[in-house]
């Protein structure tokens, strides 16, 4: 989220209810805090945690061969219906094309051959994505105390999510909160708290631990397609999503990564009346771990429902684009 998406919110009940502030935040991230913890140069955070061993764990939960994408469309279709004006759906549009060969307009170069051709032109975290620790700033430092200005129009000189390229191959575990409380899907402004994630683990029996990517379902893609449009689905209005106190629940349990079906990820309105994208500050910049938006979790969901097993072999690898902030992502979900 940029910082013009993420203009405060007027405070509702909602927010009034939490008591969180800035401070809180500020306090929190530090106390939760990875930096330093991989050395001064460590530019990919929790993702320390995802040793060969825990490659070979994440490999032993394929049994059935049965390969989920986890992805939104890119392009006219995606989640972005025009309420954030920086976030826009892809523009794909074709400079050759099959009707150019029908035409007879490309012999001039390829004789008796024919050629399609397509651009994508899209900001990075226009539908499925990863958010990179460069991604938010908190006063004015990142991920492993690196200062903002390492972040110049050119792209990111520290942390870029291209340091990923060959790091996001994990298990993930299914955290699926609203079928735990048989609904389908969460209330809009509903934060998902560390009561509700031990319920979820309790109810499937499965424990999380270190270089684990945990993959939250809010049912919020339920919602969109039992409605038959995106509707408020991508903007700054009401919807569930991660509570504050929940960044301490996977710190705590050394996670690499958290993914939700959500646009904000954390809960909306913000938790904080005084500033923006408060658990993006805590586990982006201070604990290295990273955040997954726009996941559609539902396919998987009914066949973790159907065989009672909320574990797979999570591959999510990011576009190795130098400098990259964020980055777009099909992510397969292997059972």
């Amino acid at each position: 989220m940029t910082p013009e998406e993420m203009a405060v919110d007027a405070v509702d009940e909602i927010t009034i209810e939490t008591g969180y502030d800035s401070a809180w935040v500020g306090e929190e991230a530090r106390r939760l805090s990875n930096w330093g913890r991989w050395g001064p140069d460590d530019q990919i955070g929790a993702w320390n945690t995802v040793t060969p061993e825990k490659v070979v764990q994440a490999a032993a939960c394929v049994r059935k061969g049965v390969v989920f994408s986890l992805a939104l469309p890119f392009g006219s279709d995606g989640p972005n219906s025009g309420q954030i004006p920086n976030r826009l759906n892809a523009l794909h549009f074709m400079t050759l094309s099959g009707t150019d060969v029908s035409a007879g307009a490309q012999r001039h170069f390829a004789g008796d051959a024919g050629f399609a051709e397509d651009w994508i032109l899209m900001n990075t975290s226009a539908s499925t994505q990863w958010d990179g620790f460069p991604h938010v700033f908190r006063e004015g430092r990142m991920y492993n105390d690196v200062p903002a200005s390492a972040v110049p129009s050119a792209g990111a000189r520290r942390n870029s999510v291209a340091e990923l390229r060959d790091r996001i191959v994990t298990r993930g575990v299914l955290l699926d909160v609203p079928r735990q409380k048989a609904l389908q899907w969460l209330e809009p402004g509903y934060a998902i708290e560390p009561e509700d994630l031990d319920a979820c683990l309790d109810a499937t029996g499965v424990e999380v631990g270190p270089g684990d990517a945990l993959l939250i379902r809010t049912g919020a893609l339920a919602r969109v397609r039992a409605r038959g449009s995106w509707g408020d689905y991508a903007g700054t209005g009401p919807a569930a999503g991660l509570g504050l106190r929940s960044g301490a629940w996977f710190r705590e349990r050394d996670v690499a990564a958290v993914a939700a079906d959500n646009w904000s990820f954390e809960v909306m309105p913000w938790a904080t009346p005084d500033t923006i994208g408060p658990l993006h500050q805590i586990i982006l910049c201070h604990c290295g771990i990273s955040i997954g938006e726009m996941f559609d979790l539902e396919a998987l969901a009914e066949d973790c429902a159907g065989d009672g097993v909320y574990e797979c072999m999570l591959v999510a690898p990011p576009l190795p684009v130098e400098g990259a902030v964020n980055t777009p992502t099909n992510p397969q979900a292997i059972k």
